[in-house]
């Protein structure tokens, strides 16, 4: 363990021997983060996915520089699926220590292949597609996506998670509880699988003995169902004579034809008019429902129309502006360039144009997602390259800028020198010519922040004489209005 101050090798004495500073406290934090580093290794090999993500985050929040835990939480995220967290942590690694870092080599395995590349962003596309389905209730479109993600990333857990809740929500409880076992497989104590592994098992085991009972039930109704008719003893039927059975008969046929001609005729003439009349009935029916069928084909087809042109729509802008597809694409560009930029020298022009080809797309990026509303692993990474190529950025875009500026090309010169601004605030010198430039178009407000902004950061300077000369013209001309 080393001095925080000076950098010496510390004894066990609570204070540094190489320049006295106290030391006590910053030795227990350390041990902290390498306990619970420790603790999510250990974790890490039981298969507790989740548990040693939170255990490795604990320590990096007490020694954000453990690169070893960060670059075990980078593993532990691509055994997840997560790739874009893991790239996230491996490049932030690589920052905080550029040589003999072992994230190099992890990089580089994503990176070498460009299949695997292709895989990720293809993953990532057709996940985020399925969150859309599932929010326009088309969930078998979205089963169908997820099983293109599961089959280009099989570790994946959240894409198992989201198919076992929407095969919960058909009540197809067997393939749910496969894809939950297989959560289980890869991450034993994730909380969100073992809610929903609890809950299938809650409804699949009163099906089974519902199913029992039932059989049951159906066993006892069909022998209740089948009566056993016996027929009675000692019973004789009463004799009859020849003649008084052929009265009887004729008699029969008698009632029988009188019954026909006076019951049966009219009652069959009676249906047989109805029959027709119904049949007329049932053709003019038809022919209605027929027509009612036609129209409303027809206005099926016109919403259809106009959902696909939603929808479509609906997907250009999706595909366009939000930073979960298209951008996701250009901010992992943009690491990559970073990544390449960083094997060149300080000074090589080499740097620099990797450094430029990393702005423009953090550019593009800026102008086209709302950064607030995207993940944390994509802000986090977003951030992290703005901030390691904004020094260099903004004193690139203030030459160009302010050269622009001297040869009187205002309206050049404020976009570039604004985006000098962007990438480091902290640089004063852009808002001298900045603020002149917005002087000169006329844009005496804005003008008259940056002049003062300038004067502030930095008041010694010769030109700050002519800043606030230009501050005090711009307030009397206000007053004068």
């Amino acid at each position: 363990m080393f001095c925080y101050n000076c950098g010496c090798h510390l004894s066990a004495h609570d204070y540094c021997t190489s320049c006295g500073a106290d030391v006590a406290l910053y030795k227990r934090i350390m041990v902290l983060s390498n306990l619970f580093y420790n603790e999510g290794l250990a974790r890490a090999g039981l298969r507790d996915l989740t548990g040693a993500v939170t255990s490795l985050r604990q320590s990096l929040k007490f020694n954000k520089n453990n690169i070893e835990a960060r670059n075990l939480l980078g593993l532990v995220y691509f055994e997840m699926g997560e790739t874009v967290a893991a790239l996230s942590e491996w490049v932030i690694s690589k920052n905080t220590r550029p040589e003999k870092n072992i994230a190099d080599d992890y990089i580089n395995m994503i990176q070498a292949s460009a299949s695997r590349l292709d895989a990720i962003n293809q993953t990532i596309k057709k996940y985020n597609q399925a969150l859309v389905y599932c929010r326009q209730d088309s969930k078998d479109l979205a089963i169908i996506q997820l099983r293109k993600v599961l089959s280009l990333n099989p570790k994946f857990i959240r894409a198992h998670q989201l198919l076992a809740l929407l095969y919960m929500d058909g009540e197809q409880w067997d393939k749910a509880k496969r894809e939950l076992v297989k959560c289980a497989d890869m991450d034993r104590n994730n909380i969100q699988t073992l809610t929903y592994m609890r809950e299938v098992d809650r409804m699949l085991a009163p099906d089974e003995t519902g199913r029992i009972s039932r059989r049951k039930e159906d066993a006892v109704r069909f022998q209740t169902e089948n009566e056993l008719l016996i027929q009675p003893v000692n019973v004789k039927e009463p004799r009859r004579s020849g003649v008084g059975t052929l009265l009887n008969i004729a008699l029969g046929l008698v009632m029988g034809v009188a019954a026909m001609y006076f019951l049966v005729v009219p009652s069959v003439r009676t249906n047989v008019i109805n029959d027709a009349q119904q049949k007329i009935n049932e053709i003019s029916n038809e022919s209605d429902a027929k027509n009612n069928t036609i129209t409303d084909l027809q206005n099926q087809i016109k919403e259809i129309e106009q959902k696909m042109g939603d929808l479509q729509g609906e997907l250009d802008g999706y595909a366009g502006t939000d930073g979960t597809l298209q951008s996701m694409d250009q901010l992992l560009a943009a690491a990559g360039q970073y990544i390449n930029a960083m094997q060149y020298g300080e000074a090589s022009a080499e740097r620099g144009q990797y450094f430029q080809q990393t702005a423009d797309m953090l550019d593009q990026i800026r102008d086209n997602v709302v950064l607030e509303e995207a993940s944390e692993s994509f802000q986090n990474l977003y951030r992290l390259l703005m901030g390691s190529i904004g020094p260099y950025m903004s004193v690139t875009y203030y030459n160009t800028g302010n050269a622009s500026f001297l040869a009187g090309n205002y309206e050049e010169a404020i976009p570039v020198l604004e985006k000098s601004v962007a990438y480091n605030p902290e640089n004063g010198d852009p808002y001298y010519a900045l603020g002149r430039s917005y002087r000169e178009v006329g844009r005496n407000e804005e003008a008259l922040t940056a002049l003062e902004k300038f004067v502030e950061m930095l008041p010694l300077r010769d030109r700050a004489v002519t800043a606030r000369r230009i501050i005090q013209e711009i307030k009397a001309e206000q007053a004068a209005q």
